[in-house]
């Protein structure tokens, strides 16, 4: 185009009308309107139906519509845990050079958020004993993706198999988003057998052969036991040259073995159980491994170095992630930047220090047991079903219909899974100690 000739409405994208005819006529079309397959119900028809409305009116509006929401306690866990936030990570946090960072590509501006970052893989390495962590991940789920990718970049021989847990030990949209990763390449997707709540390790042992690439397991699992044979199974993975990744977060780490120590080489999670409130979607994906496989690390790492004057600096590195690098050489396609969810993963675990962390997930033991123990003394209930240690939540067995007994327990104000015919899943964490008395009370009324 020539001058100053633009479209209206098309400020981003300028193009004069002999521009767009020439172009419509190269693609065989009369109307841009062709170009799109727009069904006419959800078409735009230049009208939003929202009337004009006060500051106050609109205020009430909201307040109406969200009044309407039901006023539920939560119990439900499987992944998603709103432990309470303390006012100092929002604080911190919300300060406008940290929220308007999107990504720390100055690092002569960006040293405070960068430094922060540091902070946030350093936690991760002590909690894992791993040498290498990530630092900008989307969730739990891709960063499993990730790990099977990179297992099948790594490995020596050849294979194809990525093993995991049957479904009772591994959530669905976990399973499907793994697949979706390793659509395309030659990895296939299989599950292993599980026995009370834990991995069977003799049918595992039975599974794992040389066409194994990675073996993944979680601690504590998706119905909160503690995962008894971790030690096994990295040895299994490691007899048949595959990697053994291992789902955990956190919070569990503070308290369980070191995933290093078991002979885990890699670890995936969700790190926002601290810093963020229940979120049922949004997350930041925990990813850390060997410091082998620094080079085939999906996104990117916060490096520490030094500036021209000797001072400790920060900076990105190590980015090889397809939109820095040619495509063909890019461990990932990763694209977004959780790094502002990971500063506040760090501040909230900062907070806390090391003994707060560890009593955090203290408590969610003591909680989870004495709450199990006050519904197996009800006639119609077995709590918990899984004779194991349990972290955070655990799975109740009840006589009648399981949908039945969670649809009255929502009209007394409480949620929780449905994980069976006859089974329920209870979570207490950052559920008060009150409402844990009011829900042992409320499953009391129901099972009678």
């Amino acid at each position: 185009m020539h001058g100053n000739e633009t479209h209206a409405g098309s400020p981003y994208a300028p193009h004069t009308d002999e521009d767009r005819a020439a172009m419509l006529e190269a693609v065989g079309a009369e109307t841009v309107a062709e170009l799109f397959d727009i069904p006419e119900p959800v078409r735009f028809d230049d009208e939003f139906g929202i009337d004009a409305r006060t500051e106050r009116e609109t205020r009430r509006l909201v307040r109406s519509i969200l009044g309407r929401n039901d006023d539920l306690t939560e119990l439900l866990g499987r992944g998603h845990y709103g432990y309470y936030v303390p006012s100092l990570v929002d604080h911190l946090a919300d300060r406008s050079e940290f929220l308007t960072s999107y990504t720390q590509y100055q690092p002569e501006v960006s040293q405070g958020f960068l430094q922060a970052l540091f902070e946030y893989q350093s936690l991760l390495v002590e909690l894992t004993g791993l040498e290498i962590a990530n630092c900008s991940m989307y969730d739990a789920a891709t960063a499993l993706g990730e790990a099977a990718t990179l297992a099948d970049r790594v490995r020596d021989v050849t294979g194809y198999r990525v093993l995991v847990p049957e479904a009772d030990l591994l959530r669905e949209e976990r399973r499907r988003t793994l697949e979706n990763y390793v659509a395309g390449t030659d990895l296939e997707i299989e599950s292993y057998p599980t026995a009370d709540g834990n991995v069977d390790l003799e049918a595992l042992e039975q599974t794992v052969d040389e066409e194994v690439v990675m073996v993944y397991a979680e601690n504590p699992t998706v119905r909160g036991t503690i995962e008894e044979g971790l030690a096994a199974i990295g040895e299994l993975a490691d007899a048949n040259d595959a990697l053994f990744t291992l789902g955990s977060d956190p919070v569990a780490l503070a308290l369980l073995e070191r995933p290093v120590d078991v002979g885990a080489d890699v670890v995936v999670g969700d790190a926002s159980v601290l810093g963020l409130p229940t979120s049922y979607g949004m997350g930041l994906g925990l990813f850390a491994t060997r410091e082998d496989y620094l080079r085939q690390v999906p996104g990117r790492l916060v490096g520490a170095s030094e500036d021209a004057t000797d001072r400790r600096a920060f900076t990105l590195t190590l980015q090889t992630r397809e939109q820095h690098i040619r495509r063909e050489r890019a461990t990932s396609n990763i694209c977004t930047n959780q790094a502002w969810v990971a500063l506040r993963t760090a501040i909230h675990a900062a907070a806390l220090g090391p003994t707060g962390m560890v009593d955090l997930a203290n408590r969610g033991v003591r909680r989870a047991a004495d709450l199990a123990e006050r519904l197996d003394d009800l006639t119609g209930v077995k709590a918990p079903v899984h004779d194991r240690h349990h972290l955070r939540e655990f799975v109740a067995r009840v006589d009648q219909p399981a949908g039945a007994i969670a649809e009255d327990l929502e009209r007394r104000g409480f949620a929780v899974h449905v994980v069976g015919d006859h089974e329920i899943q209870a979570c207490v964490a950052g559920v008060p100690d009150e409402r844990l008395d009011a829900f042992a009370e409320a499953v009391a009324e129901v099972v009678r």
